[in-house]
């Protein structure tokens, strides 16, 4: 079981991400080796080799899983040397890991390793800068859905490397009432009492754009109200009017410029479809040694 050193990393990896890491690089691998890695073949078969994979620039490292899985799927007897684990701050130019094996193995398996840790660790990233603008204050940020497809819960791993929080996974989990849910349904009320009726067990979160629909929602019992792009003044009065009945959620364009302002408004959570959408991938590099030569 991976251990990490940041306290806001799981100590221990669910199942249900164990079974995301293999699959996730069971794909790649499929997508990028195919039926062989002829350039490869150019090595003689026997050949080893060490490896030494840098970064570029600083940042928050997360993948380990996934370069762990690349190679035991590609040669359970590569040789790994971790020099940082996930939630770990980077240096410009610093050594994340070393490999050793053979030789063909660790250049197939490059691109597809350093493509999960660079995306991944990309999004710890800009994800711990978020956090660090709302540090001093109680607020939690959370992500959204707008992930990857196929990667969801590889982005939603990597945002917790990076100290913020995850919303709900996928459609099965939460219930997150808009506005063509709300109108299909005849209203607020009617939606959120449906809500309740189809999974007592779930949390029910309203998505509102105006006041009057956010005492709507209060009525209705919600668990979570989402405020949608409500300015500062309008968090403000909803904060005063809601008077802790339910959780609130500020959303929608959320930037640098006005996290912090938004954040100081009383609001408990904060989601940025940014975290996972706008995230831009570290830049890595593997340096390659042939033994014997």
């Amino acid at each position: 079981m991976v251990q990490h050193s940041s306290s806001t990393v799981p100590t221990a990896l669910s199942d249900a991400l164990l079974a995301a890491v293999d699959d996730n690089v069971r794909a790649a691998l499929r997508e990028d080796v195919g039926d062989g890695d002829i350039t490869a073949r150019l090595i003689p078969e026997h050949r080893n080799a060490h490896a030494r994979v840098i970064t570029r620039e600083p940042g928050i490292f997360c993948g380990r899983p996934w370069v762990e899985a690349v190679f035991r799927e590609l040669d359970p007897h590569t040789r790994l040397l971790w020099h940082v684990q996930d939630g770990s701050a980077l240096e410009e130019n610093q050594t994340l890991f070393e490999l050793t094996g053979n030789a063909r193995v660790l250049l197939t398996g490059e691109r597809t390793a350093l493509n999960f840790v660079q995306t991944l660790s990309g999004v710890a990233t800009l994800s711990a800068h978020y956090a660090a603008q709302v540090a001093e204050t109680p607020v939690t940020l959370l992500d959204t859905r707008k992930t990857l497809p196929g990667l969801r819960l590889a982005q939603k791993y990597a945002v917790r490397c990076g100290g913020c929080a995850n919303h709900r996974v996928g459609l099965y989990d939460a219930f997150l009432i808009k506005e063509n849910h709300i109108a299909a349904c005849g209203g607020i009320e009617a939606a959120v009492s449906q809500a309740r009726r189809i999974a007592p067990d779930k949390p029910v979160e309203v998505e509102v754009e105006t006041l009057a629909q956010l005492e709507e929602a209060l009525n209705a019992n919600a668990d979570i109200v989402m405020l949608d792009n409500f300015d500062e003044q309008a968090l403000r009065t909803a904060v005063e009017r809601n008077q802790g009945r339910a959780k609130l959620e500020a959303s929608g364009n959320i930037t640098d410029a006005n996290l912090t302002t938004l954040a100081a408004t009383g609001v408990d959570y904060i989601s940025i479809g940014a975290l996972t959408k706008h995230c831009r991938a570290l830049d890595l590099s593997m340096r390659l040694s042939i033994e014997g030569l």
